[in-house]
This record gives C-alpha cells, sequence and structure tokens, in this order.
C-alpha cells in the first residue's frame, strides 16, 4: 500500500493556492494550508475545506522566516507549494521593497529553511511570462531571456535564479512553471479579467452604468488557473527536476475579452466602456505569448479551456452572485 502523501500549500487562501489545495484533497492526501494573519478573515475560496479531515490550516508568513522553520521542522512533507506572492504587476510599482521581498527575497529565504529542515521535500515554484517583459520574440519559450520590466518580474527572475543555484548546489528537487496569465471565477477584481465579468453581471442588473479600463488593445495569453494547478502537480511528479512554460500560445486582446463578456448578456460593449489614461500600467510589456512545445512533448500538456469558455465560466459564475444579491435583498 503506498504512503499517504503530506503536503504543504503556502497561500493557501488565493486563487492558485485554493485550487491546489481542493485538488490535492480529492487526491486523498494530506494536506496543510500556510494561511497569514492579513488572510485570517478572508477564507472564502477555501471555506468548504476548512472542516475536511484532511486539511489543516498553518499559521504563518513568507516574510516570518522562524514560524516557516517551525512548520518544517515539525513536519515532513513530501511536497512544498509555493503560491504565496505579490503577484500585482500594477502594485509593485506602488509598494516595491514588499513586493521584492514577498516575490523574490522570500523564496531565497524559504529554499535556505527547506535545505535545512526538509531537505527531501519536493518544492514547487511558480514563476511568470513578466520575466520576458521586454522580449522582441513572437513568443517566448524556455531559453528566452530575461528583461524584466517591473519590479514584480524583477522578484520573479530573482525567485527563478535563487531556486536553480539550490537545486544545483544543495541537490534540493526544485520545480517550476513560467505561467502565462491564469484567470478563474475567484480571481481577485483588482486584475483585469475579473473586474469585467463583474462589471457586466453589475450592469446587466442595473447595479452599474459604465466599466473604466485603460487599454483596449494589449493582446494577453489567458489560461484558465485550475488546469495551471492540475500541470503544476504534474510537473512536481516528474522525477528530473525542471521547469516549463505554461500557457495557450494563443493571445486575445482586451477588447476582445470585454466584447465577448458583454456579448453574454446581449450587450453593446460600445455604450458601456469608458477609457482612462490613469489605469495604464507605467511599463506596459510586450504581447507575451507561450511557446509551449517542451510542455506538450514531455508532460502530454494540452488546453481544455480556450478563452470563450473560460469567459462563460466566469460570466456565470458573476451572474449567480449579482442575481443572488437580489433575492436575497
Amino acid at each position: 500500500m503506498s504512503k499517504i502523501k503530506k503536503i504543504l500549500v503556502l497561500g493557501a487562501t488565493g486563487q492558485g493556492g485554493s485550487f491546489m489545495v481542493k485538488y490535492l484533497l480529492q487526491k486523498n492526501y494530506i494536506v496543510h494550508g500556510l494561511i497569514r494573519k492579513s488572510a485570517t478573515n478572508n477564507l472564502a475560496n477555501i471555506e468548504n475545506v476548512i472542516n475536511h479531515k484532511n486539511f489543516h490550516i498553518q499559521h504563518g508568513d513568507l516574510l516570518d522566516l522562524i514560524s516557516l522553520s517551525n512548520i518544517l521542522e515539525n513536519n515532513k512533507f513530501d511536497e512544498i507549494y509555493n503560491f504565496a506572492d505579490q503577484d500585482h504587476v500594477r502594485w509593485s510599482f506602488q509598494i516595491p521593497s514588499y513586493s521584492f521581498s514577498v516575490t523574490g527575497a522570500a523564496v531565497l529565504n524559504l529554499l535556505e529553511i527547506i535545505k535545512n529542515k526538509s531537505p527531501k521535500s519536493k518544492f514547487f515554484q511558480p514563476l511568470s511570462s513578466n520575466m520576458y517583459g521586454g522580449s522582441k520574440k513572437k513568443s517566448q519559450n524556455e531559453q528566452e531571456e530575461f528583461t524584466p520590466q517591473s519590479v514584480y518580474a524583477l522578484g520573479k527572475v530573482a525567485a527563478f535564479y535563487a531556486c536553480e543555484l539550490y537545486k544545483k548546489v544543495f541537490n534540493l528537487k526544485i520545480y517550476s512553471a513560467i505561467y502565462y496569465n491564469h484567470e478563474s471565477e475567484i480571481r481577485p477584481d483588482e486584475y483585469v479579467t475579473r473586474k469585467i465579468t463583474k462589471a457586466v453581471a453589475k450592469i446587466y442588473f442595473g447595479k452599474q452604468k459604465k466599466l473604466s479600463l485603460g487599454s483596449l488593445d494589449s493582446k494577453i495569453d489567458w489560461g484558465y488557473a485550475k488546469e495551471y494547478i492540475e500541470i503544476a502537480y504534474k510537473i512536481v511528479q516528474s522525477k528530473k527536476p525542471d521547469y516549463f512554460v505554461i500557457g495557450t500560445g494563443k493571445t486575445y486582446s482586451i477588447r476582445y475579452f470585454v466584447k465577448k463578456c458583454f456579448e453574454y448578456v446581449d450587450l453593446d460593449y460600445k455604450k458601456f466602456v469608458i477609457l482612462n489614461k490613469k489605469l495604464i500600467r507605467p511599463s506596459s510589456t510586450v504581447t507575451l505569448k507561450a511557446n509551449n512545445k517542451k510542455a506538450k512533448k514531455i508532460l502530454k500538456f494540452n488546453v481544455k479551456t480556450d478563452i470563450n469558455k473560460l469567459i462563460k465560466i466566469m460570466m456565470d459564475n458573476d451572474l449567480k452572485i449579482e442575481n443572488n444579491t437580489i433575492n436575497d435583498q
């Protein structure tokens, strides 16, 4: 009889972390979720599994070395997934030191703790296509040069090199995915996709009149976060530690996303969208498109949720939320 895995998920209340917690629980693993103090009142994404017999909450913070050290010393985890992050590009310009500390330096500290307390654990670190922000190529693969254009991207580049260092020098089992944009029905509305779907639902029910956006012409490689979590697990099951570019390999403009969301409720986006230059990032990246050939070849990665299915998932969710709000009044 095979051993039941014991797994730690950092950032368990966020989009990636909460999807990973639920995915692992479905596999009947023992899952520990790291939750920081500021997230203890924001458990919505995991409220339906908090009482699961195999789920255990660990209180700590990626920036608190003592809490991380204690958790790893008292528990021998088979796998560790780090979804704790400050992953908002615009915010990283506003809080640069904090953003770099969480996104970059904290990963180095975490790896040092793993080396000393739990060196046999497999470790997964998500990275970002924003590391290729200045790319001049039509698509990017694992050999693409890093050209970060934001503090967030700079932190991810630091995290990448920290992972490579600890993998090669200390022989830690470190796996990574360079994720392109991954959206879902639980994405916070600070991100443009969820901002759009929530606004369209409110406009449809007469609760909001206009939707304010920056540029509509930016093209983005959008995938479904749930799928990207599943591929993270598959990456970690590989015998040889490695990293992969994970994205759909297709790009669509924000205009396309907006248009399709409004069409979903039989509305014309041109009647509701207002352009606001203040919402444009200080430093915009070029169009980034994943070259996912390596993941397709080695991991058999296959995109199951295209842009239109993603829009349907997100719109159905937000229309339901707004409809329920009306019925509760």
